[in-house]
């Protein structure tokens, strides 16, 4: 599935949450995200601009691969592939005994909300701050998934550029 998304920092994530409210934005639920990233043993993910996730929540644990961003579109726009994992401390071994190595990890408190076809996320990353994150799936709605995207940023007063970067770019770029 490809995913088109936009990420901007945010002074006041209390508006842009009173914003979705007011629109009628189903509240999905706020979570803890504690994630993995590994590399790979045949080639650097930090430069072919591939991920690959362990997602350790409340809930369980999610495999996700990234593919490399497409740079044709304007916002961040990537293959992502999610599957759930029984043991996220044994999916971990198995990539440790097949060469790959943890890299770095990505810690948040996320809270979602669906609107309009879309997930918005208010994120809270540890040494990062504060984010809103709103994506779309392409292929899910008859709209352009960026201009959705771009549409409902204005629509709940997401001002400024976008972040291109993911949080585990922009982490590893504090170090």
């Amino acid at each position: 599935m490809l995913e088109v998304e936009i990420k901007a920092r945010v002074e006041d994530p209390g508006a842009i949450r009173d914003r979705l409210l007011h629109n009628h934005a189903s509240p999905k639920g706020r979570v803890h995200e504690h994630d993995i990233y590994y590399n790979a043993p045949d080639r650097d993910f930090g430069k072919t601009d591939e991920a690959l996730r362990l997602r350790y929540t409340g809930d369980g644990c999610l495999l996700t691969y990234k593919g490399p961003k497409i740079k044709e579109f304007r916002l961040k726009a990537r293959e992502e592939l999610n599957t759930g994992v029984e043991s996220g401390n044994v999916m971990g071994a198995i990539f440790e005994r097949l060469g790959f190595w943890p890299v770095a990890e990505v810690e948040k408190w996320r809270e979602y909300f669906e609107y309009r076809g879309t997930l918005v996320s208010l994120d809270e990353v540890k040494g990062l701050g504060t984010f809103v994150e709103i994506e779309a799936r392409a292929g899910t709605e008859s709209e352009d998934p960026q201009e959705l995207v771009m549409e409902i940023a204005k629509e709940i007063g997401v001002k400024g550029e976008p972040i291109l970067s993911s949080y585990l770019e922009l982490l590893l770029a504090k170090r």
